[in-house]
């Protein structure tokens, strides 16, 4: 009997601490508010990017409602546009601001050092000013284009590659050294010791959101997204010598704009 209620107990405390790990993400990556007696430490943030592509799939699910709402309404351009504003407000522009910092940062650093700086400089620069315009435009026009094949594609691809892309470079954690001239980067309790049960969680989490694609189409989604992340990776190996948080944000967003484009080409060609 005491050890059918200490196993109960322990798989009850496993859950939980489960459930504030997934809202250490939560906090982290968006602006949702969560209890504040929420406990939160280095160690759960750390471990915090397991749940990474679960928050993607909350910020799709979020924005496809606003979307599907609109559209109702409205002609899809605008309903598109709506959703996207408010994946920004939902998310603080999180990942936005990490691909306009490492475009200026690459853009006008000669060092290491020099790009990290410019990275951490809080302006806006041309080359990072004319990445975020340019990635904003394309997943509109992008998006436009799905909702002209298919109302409902748009959905999908906000649901799937919100989550994709995440995973995509929270993995980059597990593979590359974190560089970073401020040591109070908000990110840096993320570049400590990861578990094998982590990657397996974030990797199972797009495993799983993959399967409400047919498979040809998940199989195709999967090989761009790791070419994305790949090809990321190795930028900024030789750029930095590893990554930053920037790096990390600048990775979702142009895997996400890769899904958007995948499902594009392959809706434009095959009908599902």
């Amino acid at each position: 009997m005491n050890t059918d209620k200490t196993q109960s107990q322990a798989v009850s405390s496993g859950w939980q601490y489960q459930w504030q790990l997934f809202l250490v993400a939560l906090a982290f990556f968006t602006r949702i508010p969560i209890p504040k007696e929420t406990p939160f430490t280095t160690e759960r943030l750390n471990h915090a990017n397991r749940y990474f592509g679960v928050i993607g799939i909350v910020v799709g699910l979020l924005i496809s409602s606003v979307y599907l709402v609109s559209s109702i309404l409205l002609p899809a351009s605008v309903a598109i546009a709506l959703a996207m504003i408010s994946g920004l407000l939902i998310t603080g522009a999180f990942h936005e601001d990490g691909l306009a910092d490492v475009f200026d940062g690459f853009g006008g650093g000669w060092t290491v050092e020099s790009k990290l700086n410019i990275m951490k400089d809080s302006r806006l620069g041309t080359y990072g000013a004319a990445a975020l315009f340019m990635g904003l435009g394309i997943k509109w026009v992008t998006l436009i284009e799905l909702a002209k094949l298919n109302p409902l594609l748009p959905a999908y691809a906000f649901i799937v590659v919100h989550s994709l892309s995440r995973v995509a470079a929270a993995s980059l954690i597990f593979s590359y050294p974190y560089v970073r001239a401020d040591q109070d980067s908000k990110v840096k309790p993320l570049a400590n010791q990861q578990t094998r049960s982590d990657l397996q969680i974030l990797l199972g989490t797009a495993i799983i959101t993959l399967l409400v694609l047919p498979w040809p189409i998940a199989i195709m989604l999967a090989i761009i997204t790791l070419l994305v992340r790949q090809g990321c990776g190795y930028w900024f190996q030789r750029q930095l010598g590893g990554y930053t948080g920037d790096c990390l944000g600048a990775t979702q967003q142009l895997a996400e704009i890769a899904g958007y484009l995948t499902l594009l080409a392959i809706a434009t060609h095959y009908h599902f």
